[in-house]
């Protein structure tokens, strides 16, 4: 079963393309609960931002999703648009996540806009001074 699916994706360079493979790798990671990857993945300096308004670090995001307080079972990016300038992307979609999140179980469709730093190699979520 596929946990992560892309919909409405244009052509993208293959830059483009690396930062949407991570991204999806960042989603599938929070639906299996992938305590490593998600510790990989997400940069030591990012902040989350939740519907609802609440800001977590990393660290207490990652908590809440290995506790059970935030569970994902599904997600659908839809429509991606990726912008990379040197080293930084922002990926922006509409991002359809099946979850329960603390005690809630529903389908929401968020508008997502994902900041991303190219470090080694390999993409990050990253929080920019100027995001």
């Amino acid at each position: 079963m596929t946990t992560v699916s892309v919909k409405n994706k244009k052509e993208l360079t293959k830059q483009e393309e690396e930062v949407l493979e991570r991204f999806k790798e960042f989603q599938k990671a929070m639906i299996e609960k992938d305590y490593s990857k998600l510790n990989e993945i997400i940069h030591d300096n990012y902040t989350l931002t939740h519907m609802s308004g609440k800001t977590q670090t990393k660290k207490e995001y990652i908590n809440e999703i290995m506790d059970g307080t935030l569970n994902y079972y599904k997600s659908t990016i839809i429509n991606p648009t990726i912008t990379i300038q040197d080293e930084k992307a922002i990926l922006k979609a509409d991002v359809t996540l099946d979850a329960k999140v603390y005690g809630m179980k529903g389908t929401w469709t968020l508008h997502s806009q994902q900041s991303m730093k190219k470090i080694d190699n390999k993409w990050y979520l990253y929080k920019w001074d100027n995001t």
